[in-house]
Formats: C-alpha cells, structure tokens, sequence
C-alpha cells in the first residue's frame, strides 16, 4: 500500500487514476490539477509516489517534476501522459521521473509501472 498523490488537471483522470488506485488498496492522500497545486500539495501529502500529467496549464508536468526533484531528490514521480512524444518522455525521465504510461489508462497498464517504481524506491 502506498500513499500517492495524483496530479492532472482533468477532473476525470484523477478519479480513474484514483479508482484503480484504491482498488489495489493504496491510499490516495491528495490530489492536484495544476503543476502549482502539485508543488504546494507535496510537503502536506508526503507521498510516497506522485502519478504526473504532462500537459497541463500553467506549470506543466516537466517542470514541475524538475521544481519537486530541486525540493527532494528522493520524490518518486511517475509520469501519466497522453503525449507520446519521445521527447517530452525524456526530459521527464531526465528531469528525474521514475517511469511513464501513457493514456489511456487501466489497471493492467498503470498497476505494474506504480509497483515498480514503488520497488525501486531509495526512501
């Protein structure tokens, strides 16, 4: 069971992540629309893994995937995004995510990627 924070700004995502989550018996401590909410969420929630959409306004996910590793080099972030560019994948995974999937979503595609960065955790 881990505690994770989800971060997308479509309303919709969050509750599919946050079904398939809890489903598998994690706890979902919180949840973010924004790049912003996520950065001001994260000391709160202390996740042990954060699910992060590229494309949102304001702050995308890149960034503040970079702003939360500057925080804490140890946040677990895993990326949840429709966009399959390769590029943007690699600066996220640059930047320091654990892992991505990309949408759509279900729990035969998000469940081993959450497991495995869980696994691979330094905390």
């Amino acid at each position: 069971m881990a505690r994770v924070l989800i971060v997308d700004d479509s309303m919709m995502m969050r509750k599919t992540i946050r079904k398939i989550l809890e489903q598998a018996g994690h706890v979902v401590v919180g949840e973010a629309a924004s790049g912003e909410q996520a950065i001001a969420r994260y000391p709160e929630c202390q996740p042990d893994i954060i699910t992060m959409d590229i494309t949102m306004p304001g702050l995308g996910g890149v960034e503040t995937i970079k702003c939360l590793m500057q925080a804490d080099p140890l946040a677990n972030i895993v990326v949840v995004s429709s966009s399959g560019q390769k590029h943007v994948i690699m600066d996220a995974l640059e930047f320091g995510a654990k892992n991505y999937i990309i949408k759509p979503l279900s729990d035969t595609n998000l469940l081993p990627v959450i497991d495995l960065a869980l696994q691979n955790n330094k905390r």
